[in-house]
Parts: C-alpha cells; structure tokens; sequence
C-alpha cells in the first residue's frame, strides 16, 4: 500500500516521465533488517513493482519505460536498531535510465 505521503511523489515522476519523451527509469525497493534475506528480496521487489503498477494504470505510463529491481536490506540509509531508522530503510528510489 502506497502512503498518501509518497502519492505525491510518484505523481511528480509521472509527470517528469510524460514530459520527457523515451526517458526510462529504473525503480528500486528497499527493505529494513527485519525478516530473511529471502523474504527481504521478495518484499523490496514487490514493493517496486507496486510503484510500477501505480506508473502505469494511473497516470499512463508505458511500461517498457520502467524496470523494477528489489535490493532488499542490503543498502540502508540509516541504521535498523531504531524504529525510525528501520522507516527510512524501507523506501523506493528512482534512478534515470
């Protein structure tokens, strides 16, 4: 599920993505330590393709302009021994193709 919070944010990339005619992106999830590796990698796929999804059916992006990858707890941003680091390692990032 998509917080209202970052519904803004994939509006803005949707926006960009229109307005550049051929850009791709590359949508990347991130999870925090809590769990198995496995699951991790499941989860910061999924979490991606969900972004994906969202790009696609509600603002018309094509989707052979968007790639997925999930990274699962391997690249935190912060440290996973507080419950707001934990919230800052479970994140999507963008990155230009």
């Amino acid at each position: 599920m998509i917080q209202p919070v970052s519904y803004g944010a994939i509006k803005e990339i949707a926006d960009v993505l229109k307005a550049t005619s051929g850009m791709k992106l590359k949508i990347t999830g991130h999870t925090d330590s809590d769990g198995d590796e496995k699951s991790n990698l499941a989860l910061s796929l999924k979490r991606a393709n969900v972004v994906k999804a969202i790009l696609i059916k509600e603002f018309v992006i094509e989707e052979s302009h968007l790639t997925c990858e999930g990274k699962d707890e391997s690249e935190p941003i912060d440290k996973n021994d507080t419950p707001e680091g934990k919230a800052k390692n479970r994140r999507v990032e963008f990155v230009k193709m």
